[in-house]
């Protein structure tokens, strides 16, 4: 009876903290409406894979420089030699996070917290024309106010990350997606953003956040990325 009772009582508190689990979990990884201006759970949070350029982006940034520390001191050199982050990473991105949501309110693009790092998701209808690397003229107001938040937090680095759907041939998406990414990095150098903060890549098709066999789908994965990585030594 004493078993009984305690597996009872076992099953309702853990019913109890069900919810409270769940919501630790999402608060890990939120976004923000570009439209409404409310903050809501990522769709990475519930299953989709939002979440993936961000893992994709930290894999290449790991592959590429097996001495990401020296990368490090040389942005903090170009930024004056600051300190990095530090114990303070957490209140520095929460900072330009809020920053970069109060300057994007309306511009169409999303503004993804995925733990410490920061994804902008800006999508192709509204970035480029279709098949083109050459960025929207009405774009550049928004890339303006991203490159004054990101001159402002200079302790990050920043990759520009350019992704296709699947139409066409794998070559032509890879190449596609590279061009398109160096477009949106070579214009925030145009805009003060030192180089030496910047990487590109173009991941092609093979990142998708949507299905490809629906028009709506498609129209997810062409997009472009700039995500925000925090140095922290």
């Amino acid at each position: 009876m004493f078993s009984l009772s305690f597996s009872l009582s076992m099953k309702k508190i853990l019913a109890c903290l069900a919810p409270f689990a769940c919501l630790l979990a999402l608060q890990a990884c939120t976004t923000f409406d570009p439209y409404t201006g409310e903050e809501k759970t990522t769709n990475t949070a519930i299953g989709a894979s939002i979440g993936a350029g961000v893992g994709a982006v930290i894999a290449y940034i790991d592959n590429k420089d097996e001495d990401s520390r020296q990368r490090n001191k040389r942005i903090l050199a170009a930024a004056g030699g600051g300190a990095a982050i530090g114990g303070g990473i957490g209140y520095y991105m929460d900072a330009q996070e809020a920053k970069l949501r109060k300057q994007l309110r309306g511009s169409g693009v999303s503004v993804e917290r995925v733990g410490d790092n920061i994804n902008l998701i800006m999508p192709g209808n509204i970035t480029f024309a279709t098949n083109s690397a050459n960025i929207n003229a009405s774009f550049y107001s928004v890339l303006d106010s991203v490159a004054l938040v990101i001159a402002e937090y200079d302790k990050t680095l920043v990759v520009v990350a350019g992704h296709t759907d699947s139409d066409g041939s794998a070559s032509f998406n890879q190449d596609l997606s590279q061009r398109r990414a160096a477009s949106v990095s070579d214009y925030l150098v145009s805009q003060s953003i030192l180089p030496v903060r910047l990487e590109t890549v173009g991941f092609g098709e093979a990142e998708p956040i949507a299905g490809n066999n629906t028009a709506e789908g498609k129209q997810q994965n062409r997009r472009a990325e700039i995500t925000l990585l925090p140095i922290t030594e």
